[in-house]
């Protein structure tokens, strides 16, 4: 009697293992929304320094509809009031208050090169910084890593992840409005430039926080602003400026790059680099061998928004190679910018203008780039 009792616990048990091998061997991952990996490619501005659940930026997370968000000080379109930013505390409560919503960590960004160009400021209670300008003069290792961590930390303290800093243009222009003029750039020397961007760039690693080189392929030779409308560099731009980026992607440090709003017919006839398939993935994927993470310009800056309508702009760059799309929301302001964006891009993929397969491609790139910021699976 004893024997078969024990024969059919042991015959109960195998089935019941069968059972649980098969339902866990049948278990494929969930597919995730088309709208969720389109809205991991959208980094977002908004106003507010506080937000709560009613905000639109805060039902754009909960909903999947936005990939990261940036802050700013300022805001233009209002004519320069009050925008994200009071206090260090302030920043804090409201960054986390902005990841508390999501279901996949945000990218927070910030642009905090130094200088003339720096979001936290000292009268907000903010370290004292300097220009890139001013280290690259110096062009001392210590000088920068000590600027550069303090900015790197005081990031981290706040709740950033991301610095839209360095800028890795030369000074071939110095008196280009937007680069040169304000100090942005360490050097006409690309060797300075690249000394001094790898610098800052493992400062904020050690303290996890990506970088983002810009602008790419170079906006140091430019004689105007591509705020303001159409930047041509044909007759200024040279191969030099690609340097400080072969250099640090082949260094393994880059992580995120960002595109410039130029135009430069010897490059691309028809189209500024943001929106060039030619350069974006010809000479930066392709040639330059980056697999980071490819983030536009502002695509709210003149230079697209005076020449091409939403839908071709975003059709542009994404079938170009870009990874993120930023609207900063600044220069001109719509808080819908991340429903109409998606809709935008499905009608686009329905139309068989994007692909799928190019979607999935970012998709991947930006998952792959949070899982190791978050140190998280996902």
């Amino acid at each position: 009697m004893f024997p078969k009792i024990r024969i059919l616990t042991l015959i109960l048990l195998s089935v019941m293992i069968g059972m649980l091998i098969s339902c866990s061997s049948s278990t494929e991952p969930v597919e995730v929304p088309i709208e969720e990996k389109i809205g991991q490619m959208l980094l977002i501005g908004f106003r507010g320094i506080s937000i709560s659940d009613s905000n639109q930026i805060a039902k754009d997370i909960k909903n999947g509809r936005v990939g990261g968000v940036v802050l700013f000080d300022v805001d233009v379109a209002l004519g320069y009031t009050q925008r994200n930013i009071v206090s260090p505390s302030q920043v804090k409560e409201l960054i986390s208050s902005l990841q508390s919503f999501a279901k996949i960590p945000l990218f927070v960004g910030v642009d905090q090169e130094g200088g003339k160009v720096a979001r936290l400021k000292e009268k907000y209670g903010f370290p004292h910084n300097v220009s890139q300008q001013y280290l690259g003069n110096l062009n001392n290792q210590d000088s920068t890593r000590y600027y550069a961590g303090v900015t790197a930390q005081t990031l981290n303290e706040v709740g950033f992840n991301l610095n839209f800093a360095p800028v890795v243009d030369l000074n071939v222009n110095p008196d280009n409005p937007v680069i040169g003029k304000i100090e942005r750039s360490f050097s006409a020397d690309a060797s300075i430039v690249v000394n001094n961007s790898v610098w800052v760039i493992e400062e904020h690693h050690n303290r996890n926080i990506k970088c983002t080189m810009k602008h790419f392929p170079g906006h140091g030779s430019s004689t105007s602003d591509s705020h303001q409308g159409l930047t041509d560099v044909t007759k200024t731009w040279s191969e030099i400026e690609l340097k400080p980026y072969q250099d640090i992607i082949e260094m393994g440090k880059a992580d995120f790059i960002m595109t410039a709003h130029i135009f430069n017919s010897n490059l691309d006839a028809d189209y500024p680099a943001t929106l060039s398939k030619n350069i974006i993935t010809g000479i930066l994927r392709n040639q330059l061998k980056f697999d980071g993470v490819i983030v536009s310009d502002d695509m709210n800056m003149k230079a697209i928004t005076d020449y091409y309508g939403l839908s071709n702009a975003i059709e542009l760059s994404i079938n170009a190679g870009v990874d993120i799309l930023v609207f900063g929301n600044n220069l001109i302001y719509d808080e819908m910018i991340a429903t109409k964006a998606i809709d935008i891009i499905k009608k686009l993929i329905d139309d068989g203008k994007i692909s799928k397969e190019r979607i999935d491609e970012s998709y991947q790139r930006i998952m792959k780039m949070k899982s190791n910021l978050f140190n998280i699976l996902i």
